[in-house]
Order: structure tokens, then C-alpha cells, then sequence
């Protein structure tokens, strides 16, 4: 059991989504929090919390930033990356996901951590249409369905696994996609926001989904325990992306989207994108590699994730109601983002 007194939390992305949750969840248990952070990023998600965090100005990719945050830590919970689909991002993607992970790895083994806790994703674990179903065994597979964004998350996790090889306590979380309230323009909280606005398509894909108070939950529980060396996919439920965005609309009280996207016009809208890019210089509204993963149908299990002790799922129904509840009060008020009570 980690002993919260003697304990010393360093959190990577403690200002983005799912750090924010992690870091307000580990200050409501007592627990004394580190933060990383660029100087640039907003405090709306962590301002409750803030002046209870000692924060350190910097980012993964800057070893002397990470140098001035390690003195003393005990744990590091690493949920610091980029998501992005644009081709225009991959080297962000390496530098930022596996470069990064690989520096801080390397001076949580120099500072002799006592685990370090990794946030993956579940599209390290490859995809192929040969094999729609995966768990905690299924191995990497190289081929097209894998994006730059899923490349950089298995390249990062290795790195993880490298440091446990070379005497680093680790687990790691390959959370399916992540729900809850946050800023409304960025990741799935702009779901709630683009079917307000009425968004007219829907695709055919399917997906797994969580809430991000779950996955924030079950990293303390991790924390907290003697596991070590596993890997966990955090998932509460696959649905299809129509399923998602009906349970969205009749939330917010709109209508749904009604146009159905299929792989033949998932792959004639991002080509549409692409030339409205290059031409009139618009942000692409999808990408090849977000289209074609919209229209895909996976499944992924969460047995071993339910196996630990005192954890167990909300329904995403209960998720996606009070998400848009808090949308609307956000709406309303003018309010760049709110955050889900823990």
C-alpha cells in the first residue's frame, strides 16, 4: 500500500482531460501532487484544486524541465501525449508521445521510482479487420488500420515496458475512448458541441467507452496496490458511434444526426477535406486516418479491469446525461469548460 505521507505524486498532463480528473482525484485523497505544465496551458479544469499542486513549468520533451520536477517523487503518473489524426503532426506525435515517455522513463529509473504508472490507449494495441476483438494479450499488428496517433502509443508503451526491464515498477491503462466534461472545443467533449451545433452525420464504426472519472479512479487504485507489470484495458461499454451520438442528441435535447456515413463516403469526405484544405486553407473537418477509424467496428474486453477489487464501471448513459447537463450550464454561462464532480 502506498503510504500517502511519505508519498510524493508527480502528474504529466495534470491541466489536460484526463489529468485534471486524476490530479483533483488524488488531492481529494490526500495525496501530495507535482504537476508538470507548459506555461501556456489554460487552468480551467484544475482550478479547483490549483493552489494545493506544487506545479513545475515544462513538458516531457524538456529533460531540464523534468530534472527540476523529479527531486523527492516517489510515483509518476504519466497521462502527458497528444491525440492527433493530421498528417501534418506526426512528428509531434513521436517527439511529444514516445520521445517524452522515453525521458521520463529514464529518470524515474535514475530516481529510483516505486511505480510508474503509464496511460496508454487501445489503439496500441494495432488494429486489422481480421481481428475485431482484442484484450490484454492481443499483440501489436502493423498494418494500414493503424494510425500515426495508435504507431506513437504502442512506440511510447514499449518504452514503458523498456523501463521495466531495465528494474522500473510499472502498470499500465489502455483506456477506450474517453467521456466526460472538459473543454468543449477539443476531444470527445466536442462531440456534445458538434451535435448541438447539428451535426448532420453519423458513421457506421464502433468503439469502446469510458468515463474519465473511471479511468481516473482506477489509476489510484493501481497506486495504490501491489500490481505491477500488467496491462489493463479500461473500457465500460462498446457501442456504435449512432448509438453514442443518439444517447448525445436526446441528451441535449436535438436532433440526432441522420445521414449515415459508410466506408465508400468516409473515404470521399476526406478527400473533400483535403482539397478544401490545400485550396482555401480550412481545418479539415475529418482526415483520412479519423474517417476510415470512424467507420470501424472493434471490440474490446474489460474482464481483467473488472477483476480489481473495488472498481466497477458507470453506465455511459449517466455519463453522456450529466456531460450534457454540464454543456448546457457551460453554454449558458458563456463558460469555456467545466469539469464532472468527482
Amino acid at each position: 500500500m502506498t503510504n500517502k505521507n511519505a508519498s510524493l505524486i508527480l502528474v504529466t498532463g495534470g491541466t489536460g482531460f484526463l489529468g485534471s480528473y486524476l490530479t483533483r482525484l488524488l488531492v481529494k485523497n490526500g495525496y501530495r501532487v507535482r504537476a508538470l505544465r507548459r506555461d501556456s496551458s489554460p487552468m480551467d479544469m484544475i482550478a479547483s484544486v490549483a493552489g494545493q499542486v506544487e506545479w513545475v513549468s515544462g513538458d516531457v520533451t524538456d529533460i531540464v524541465s523534468l530534472e527540476d520536477a523529479m527531486p523527492g517523487v516517489t510515483h509518476i503518473m504519466h497521462c502527458a501525449a497528444i491525440s492527433s489524426f493530421h498528417p501534418r503532426d506526426a512528428e509531434r506525435l513521436t517527439r511529444i508521445n514516445v520521445n517524452g515517455t522515453a525521458n521520463l522513463v529514464n529518470l524515474a529509473l535514475e530516481a529510483g521510482v516505486q511505480k510508474f504508472v503509464h496511460v496508454s490507449s487501445i489503439a496500441a494495441f494495432g488494429r486489422s479487420k481480421e481481428r475485431p476483438n482484442l484484450d490484454e494479450n492481443s499483440k501489436w499488428i502493423t498494418g494500414k488500420g493503424n494510425s500515426r496517433y495508435a504507431i506513437s502509443k504502442y512506440l511510447s508503451e514499449q518504452e514503458v515496458w523498456r523501463g521495466r526491464a531495465e528494474g522500473l515498477p510499472v502498470a499500465v491503462v489502455n483506456p477506450s475512448v474517453i467521456l466526460g466534461s472538459g473543454f468543449w472545443d477539443a476531444g470527445s467533449p466536442r462531440f456534445f458541441t458538434q451535435i448541438d451545433k447539428g451535426l448532420k452525420f453519423w458513421p457506421v464504426g464502433r468503439s469502446g467507452f469510458v468515463d474519465v472519472r473511471d479511468v481516473a479512479q482506477f489509476m489510484l487504485l493501481l497506486l495504490e496496490s501491489d500490481v505491477e507489470g500488467e496491462r489493463y484495458i479500461l473500457n465500460a461499454q462498446n457501442m456504435p458511434f449512432r448509438e453514442l451520438f443518439d444517447l448525445i442528441s436526446t441528451a441535449l435535447g436535438v436532433p440526432a444526426p441522420s445521414i449515415k456515413v459508410t466506408p465508400l463516403l468516409a473515404e470521399v469526405a476526406w478527400r473533400v477535406e483535403w482539397l478544401k484544405e490545400k485550396i482555401l486553407g480550412l481545418e479539415p473537418v475529418a482526415t483520412k486516418e479519423s474517417a476510415r477509424s470512424s467507420v470501424s467496428t472493434f471490440y474490446y474486453a474489460n474482464e481483467k479491469s473488472l477483476s480489481i477489487p473495488g472498481f466497477k464501471y458507470r453506465p455511459i448513459a449517466h455519463t453522456i446525461g450529466e456531460t450534457a447537463e454540464l454543456y448546457a450550464a457551460s453554454k449558458q454561462a458563456g463558460e469555456k469548460a467545466r469539469v464532472l464532480a468527482l
